[in-house]
């Protein structure tokens, strides 16, 4: 992943489509902080990375984003309500082991949430279990015994856990291949993206 003169994840310009200009964001689970440095770079965004990571904080540093070093597991206690326009947890809410948690966190630190995660539901992830293997792919590259994630979803599955706690859906896109899926999401798309509000 590199900024913007190079090649960056497919969600980050799905991502970067629901930031107004000069926001103030916090990138929850940033890695290297590229993410940042594009929103930077495409819509003139300020805004803190969190990491735990000590090899990521240093690429943050390098690639000049400001970050935090925290565990996100340990909640958001750091932070005042209502303090960034936008908090984003980007292919990350499947490694959290308390999901709920940290999407009630977003909401209080932020006037909107935008998370992003690998589909389990997506077709080729679906075939592969029917071949009696766990999926692995670009957005699944870990084997079932080295896997960060813990709380694989689908599409279908985050809008019921949504629905369920009066999380208001804002908007969604649903990716493969860095291309938009209207049709079928949760059997078609690949990776999705999700901006919300409370």
């Amino acid at each position: 992943m590199t900024g913007l003169s190079g090649t960056q994840r497919p969600d980050f310009a799905a991502i970067a489509q629901w930031v107004k200009r000069d926001a103030h964001v916090l990138d929850l689970g940033c890695g290297d902080g590229t993410l940042l440095k594009y929103l930077q770079q495409a819509r003139g965004v300020t805004g803190y990375g969190v990491e735990i990571d000590d090899g990521n904080v240093l690429a943050c540093v390098k690639n000049g984003v400001h970050v935090i070093q925290s565990d996100l597991e340990r909640g958001l206690a750091e932070f005042e309500d209502h303090s960034f326009d936008y908090v984003v947890l980007s292919q990350t809410l499947q490694a959290m082991r308390n999901t709920e948690r940290i999407v009630r966190e977003m909401l209080r630190v932020g006037r909107a949430g935008i998370v992003t995660f690998p589909n389990f539901g997506y077709w080729k992830n679906r075939l592969q279990i029917l071949r009696g293997r766990m999926p692995v792919s670009e957005n699944l590259p870990f084997e079932w015994f080295n896997t960060p994630n813990i709380h694989l979803c689908t599409v279908a599955d985050f809008e019921k856990f949504c629905s369920e706690r009066g999380i208001r859906i804002v908007g969604r896109t649903v990716l493969t291949d860095g291309r938009p899926i209207t049709s079928w999401p949760n059997l078609l798309g690949e990776l999705a993206v999700y901006h919300f509000g409370g």
